[in-house]
């Protein structure tokens, strides 16, 4: 089990993150979220009627990540695809909100990947998703090649974030992972099942279990992760580090050490978007100079702030240190 980092090394860190470059390339989407009242069913079929009183934007998928890392007070260059419609221009807008450039997003034929929840007292009453998600065409990799290029030129680190909508086919990774390899800048993939295996070099790979067990075709017992080891020479990283929600993290070295980060969540609100807290958290901290364990315990430690908030959430580094302190004293 992981030793609790020191406090003065944590807060050096935090403060590191400051002009650190980061690149996301990845499924950036739109979340949109409709909150409103049901007090009848629709007498066109046997559906309540929501009426809506509040409606919402958020970043979501790979932009949910930049802005976790911007959050951090690092630098975010964001590679991903949108549509020329609305949802795009909303996304736009957010991201130069919050001093993340709409430089490398690259515009294509196909809608902005848009994720709209329908919420009634708390509830979800239905999900609806825009999107397209079969791979991207020759003329869009191309486009998307160009400006990879540019951001992992820059960057001092790389996150590959996968959610399976298009954007990392396999030229778009090989290209990043080659360049990332050229100039010795760590690359943290959160990867999903389409290619699961095309991260060779990564620096750390963060699947969830569900990820891992689809991907093997198997059951992981994580109470003997003596195992893991050879999934590492298997997957070619240098890490994996395999998040399991409410138990925590399990981090494994290609030379078979392994380290359990047990969670420091006091109250579990919300685990959606705590995902993409850690890889940016992890990202951020290894090019402010983190070992990968660090990087691991303290991305945990944002995490465990991320689900007791509402949503897809940010987590700065004032909370981080705020939730060390709480730990620490617990011990």
């Amino acid at each position: 089990m992981a030793s609790l980092l020191a406090r003065d090394r944590l807060s050096a860190l935090l403060d590191a993150a400051g002009g650190r470059r980061i690149a996301v390339i990845g499924d950036a989407m739109l979340d949109v979220y409709l909150r409103g009242d049901v007090d009848r069913i629709s007498p066109e079929a046997p559906v309540p009627v929501v009426r809506v009183r509040h409606r919402q934007n958020a970043l979501g998928g790979a932009a949910n990540v930049a802005q976790n890392v911007v959050a951090l007070g690092a630098h975010c260059e964001l590679a991903c695809v949108v549509g020329a419609d609305a949802s795009a221009r909303s996304l736009r807008d957010m991201l130069v909100a919050i001093g993340a450039p709409d430089s490398a997003i690259v515009e294509s034929a196909r809608p902005t990947t848009t994720k709209t929840r329908v919420l009634a007292r708390a509830q979800q009453v239905v999900r609806v998703d825009e999107e397209e998600d079969g791979e991207l065409g020759a003329a869009d990799v191309a486009r998307v090649l160009a400006v990879v290029r540019t951001a992992v030129a820059r960057a001092d680190a790389v996150i590959l974030e996968d959610y399976n909508k298009g954007v990392l086919v396999a030229a778009v990774i090989e290209e990043a992972l080659a360049i990332a390899a050229r100039r010795g800048i760590p690359v943290v993939v959160d990867p999903k099942y389409r290619n699961f295996f095309a991260y060779r070099g990564a620096t750390i790979f963060k699947p969830n279990r569900r990820e891992l067990e689809s991907a093997l075709g198997a059951t992981m017992d994580v109470e003997h992760p003596e195992t893991l080891p050879a999934l590492v020479q298997r997957l070619g990283v240098a890490n994996l580090l395999l998040t399991l929600g409410e138990r925590g993290m399990v981090l494994v070295g290609a030379k078979g050490e392994t380290v359990r980060v047990p969670t420091t969540a006091r109250e579990v609100y919300d685990v959606v978007g705590a995902g993409d807290t850690v890889t940016a958290y992890l990202a951020v901290m290894l090019a402010a100079g983190a070992t990968v364990a660090e990087a691991a315990m303290i991305a945990n430690f944002a995490a465990g702030v991320e689900v007791g908030k509402l949503g897809a959430a940010t987590v700065s580094g004032a909370e981080v240190l705020s939730a060390y302190d709480d730990v620490a004293a617990r011990r």
